[in-house]
């Protein structure tokens, strides 16, 4: 990932106080530079993957847990947060993030338009959605950041 980009996710993102990242793979730039900012941040994944100190990961499956009644590292989150996610991935994520009340922002594979409403904010070589809140699928309100 671009530095500037990364850059701006953190901006962006280091309002939040609990953040959870849905599929980081072995990519935890953004995990770290959150977590270095003072966010308690918890990588998630389907596949373990090591992540540096400071992130927590937990192994889980966002489509399983769409529809559990345990919201497992989800529970406490202020926002739910995906960089290149899959567009069968979006309404499961949506579901979590709605049912955890936070917020949630992705960004696309790069041709993928967003499966779920969402409003747009330009990020350096990218843009980042951010899901309506409400069901995923219906119209709902923004999200919000917290300061």
């Amino acid at each position: 990932m671009e530095k500037s980009l990364r850059d701006a996710l953190v901006a962006r993102l280091s309002d939040f106080d609990r953040a959870v990242e849905v599929g980081v793979g072995r990519e935890s730039s953004t995990a770290v530079a959150l977590a270095d900012r003072g966010v308690d941040v918890v990588a998630v994944d389907v596949h373990d993957f090591p992540v540096p100190d400071g992130v927590s990961f937990v192994r889980d499956d966002v489509f399983a847990r769409a529809d559990a009644s345990d919201l497992g590292p989800y529970a406490d989150a202020d926002v739910v947060y995906a960089l290149n996610l899959p567009v069968e991935l979006h309404r499961p994520t949506a579901e979590v993030a709605r049912r955890a009340d936070a917020d949630f922002l992705f960004t696309t594979l790069g041709y993928d338009e967003p499966s779920i409403p969402v409003a747009r904010e330009s990020l350096p070589g990218d843009t980042l959605y951010v899901a309506e809140r409400g069901r995923p699928g219906r119209p709902g309100r923004p999200g919000r950041s917290r300061e």
